[in-house]
């Protein structure tokens, strides 16, 4: 049995570990009091931005993954990504040096929608091809 095949015949580290890898991670940087930042104002709140849409844009599509083939998968992904955006704001307000923001969650959830709507593209191309 080739090591692909037996990956496919077990899920769980296919499509579980690697969501519940990210989730980790996600976990791991809210738990961080403080980050390296640039001198200006306006870079840092971009690469924060920019930093919140893609780590949840990206848990967004491994919930999509995982679910694919349930009923409402984009919808169902997109709210769990947004249930786990909003524990992350929770855990932050118990690091030292960092606070809970909602605009976090306006961020998380643009990346969260912006990547589910490409990766739903995707998976049409691919499916018409």
């Amino acid at each position: 049995m080739t090591l692909r095949r037996w990956l496919h015949q077990h899920p769980l580290f296919t499509l579980w570990l690697p969501l519940v890898a990210w989730m980790g991670l996600i976990f791991c940087l809210s738990a961080q009091p403080d980050f390296p930042h640039p001198e200006v104002d306006w870079l840092e709140g971009l690469i924060g931005i920019g930093a919140h849409m893609f780590l949840f844009g990206v848990l967004a599509v491994l919930w999509a993954r995982s679910l694919q083939g349930q009923r409402r998968t984009l919808l169902l992904a997109f709210l769990l990504t947004m249930l786990y955006a909003l524990l992350d704001e929770f855990h932050q307000s118990f690091v030292p040096g960092r606070t809970a923001d909602p605009l976090d969650l306006v961020y998380d959830g643009l990346g969260a929608a912006l990547a589910l709507g490409a990766w739903a593209w995707l998976q049409h191309r691919r499916a018409s091809n």
